[in-house]
């Protein structure tokens, strides 16, 4: 596995999709190698876990890398493949489009690729013109020379076909039902009790669009308070900003990157969870916030309407009036936010599984696909 920053981590999308891969395949007996990057924690060495050779019958190798961020992806992706060329693997398996830079080389020498694009990340606005065509150049790598690719939605999908006549596997990612948790670390940190705030809970870029959800926010009328977690990701002036706007408002809280205890008992007891994304591969926060059993107010993109279907409540995309007239109506009408909660779950769960996801990635290691596109 190549692409990831750590394992185990919950930095990104990625962080979660390799992990919950990587260890059902060694549940199941296989080998895996998971290639992670040198350096600290993307929200800062606070979060860092304890890693050793070992996690998960999985073997970490850690590549050493630059600290700038600009030229971190590019080397990692590098020198853990040039690493990767002499452990006689079956199969190199690629994540995101900017590692992927790199799949031609094991190419060179007969080996099997995957490439799994979790979204296209060069259209994401926190990289510059030159990381940009880099990534876009990873995402030709994989479309021309991958044995075979891997995406999230089916947009992406359409995406490539349109783009590069490639056939793609669609595998989306699974999700497993939560235990649930009463208020007890929110409360004492936070103040917050059941059902009295709204959750965004994404890492602060500007595609994930939580500026448009503190601008609408501030436009409706409610006595909920509205609680942003979520790290930094190579957009610091960005983050700053949303900080800057917070301050603006006693009811809103910043908590920062959160895991463990707070992040189960911010899922499981928030009165709505907004996700107002412009772009996104498949949003596993999303996911997760429906496997509690969440009310869920979606940006109507393809990549989230394609997840919720008639489960969650969507507004327009970059639309702050819209979604204020959706929130508002949401809080206005708590036997809807209801309905949608007491559905969202057993919903979920049933349509995402991990387990599912690994027996489809298994066939596509051994070569045994069939398109639907």
């Amino acid at each position: 596995m190549i692409g990831h920053k750590r394992i185990p981590s919950r930095e990104g999308g990625v962080e979660i999709v390799v992990d919950e891969i990587a260890t059902r395949l060694t549940e199941l007996g296989y080998h895996v190698d998971a290639y992670n990057r040198s350096g600290y924690h993307v929200s800062g060495k606070e979060f860092d876990e304890k890693r050793g050779k070992i996690y998960n019958g999985i073997r970490l190798i850690t590549i050493p890398t630059f600290k700038s961020s600009s030229l971190n992806a590019i080397v990692y992706s590098f020198l853990a493949t040039l690493r990767a060329l002499f452990g006689r693997y079956g199969i190199i398996h690629y994540h995101a489009e900017g590692p992927c830079v790199m799949l031609g080389l094991p190419k060179l020498f007969g080996y099997r690729t995957i490439a799994t694009i979790h979204g296209l990340d060069w259209q994401r606005a926190k990289w510059g013109n030159l990381a940009a065509h880099v990534l876009k150049y990873g995402e030709k790598q994989a479309a021309r020379k991958a044995d075979e690719v891997i995406v999230l939605s089916r947009n992406v999908q359409e995406y490539f076909w349109n783009t590069y006549h490639r056939r793609t596997v669609f595998i989306p990612n699974g999700i497993e039902k939560p235990v649930r948790r009463d208020c007890r670390d929110i409360r004492e940190k936070y103040g917050l009790e059941r059902d009295d705030y709204i959750l965004f809970l994404a890492r602060l870029v500007p595609e994930k669009g939580v500026h448009y959800l503190i601008e609408a926010y501030q436009k409706i009328n409610t006595d909920k308070k509205l609680v942003i977690a979520g790290g930094n990701s190579h957009a610091a002036e960005y983050m700053h900003k949303i900080y800057q706007y917070a301050e603006q408002n006693k009811n809103i809280i910043m908590t920062g990157f959160v895991q463990g205890r707070i992040l189960e008992e911010l899922y499981s007891n928030a009165s709505i969870f907004v996700l107002p994304s412009d772009i996104e591969g498949m949003a596993l926060s999303l996911l997760e916030a429906m496997s509690y059993g969440n009310c869920c107010l979606v940006s109507d993109i393809p990549e989230n309407m394609e997840v919720v279907e008639e489960y969650a409540e969507h507004f327009k995309k970059g639309d702050v009036e819209d979604l204020k007239r959706k929130l508002q109506y949401l809080v206005d009408n708590p036997d809807i936010a209801e309905g949608y909660r007491n559905k969202s779950s057993n919903f979920i769960c049933n349509k995402y599984n991990w387990d599912a996801v690994v027996e489809k990635t298994i066939k596509v290691y051994n070569g045994d696909v069939v398109y639907d596109k």
